[in-house]
């Protein structure tokens, strides 16, 4: 169990400066190897294959589950019937935050 399955998101007003591209990669190891940096260190994403249309739908909805309980959403996006990709980004800062990570970490447990 990595330390970020522990976490809970906190609340991010904008304060916070993201996460510098260092951080994001030491980060990013702690997630399963999927996941990727992309849009120039301002978000990760990773792209989940399902069976079928309703295994990937079901993923979706426990996906928002987690992500209302954690207070922090991500972009899903269902495509060709059984892919999923999630995009966490912290929309507040424009970039990265540990929140990301935290989410990232509690989406791969869906799985």
């Amino acid at each position: 169990m990595s330390n970020l399955e522990q976490k809970k998101c906190m609340p991010c007003e904008g304060i916070t400066a993201p996460l510098s591209k260092k951080d994001s990669e030491f980060l990013l190891d702690n997630l399963s190897d999927d996941w990727e940096l992309s849009n120039n260190n301002q978000e990760i994403k990773r792209t989940f294959k399902f069976i079928d249309f309703l295994s990937a739908m079901s993923f979706v909805k426990k996906c928002g589950d987690v992500a209302e309980n954690e207070g922090h959403h991500p972009d899903l996006n269902l495509h060709n019937y059984n892919k999923v990709t999630v995009t966490l980004s912290t929309h507040a800062i424009s970039g990265l935050s540990e929140n990301d990570f935290i989410l990232a970490t509690k989406i791969d447990n869906l799985n």
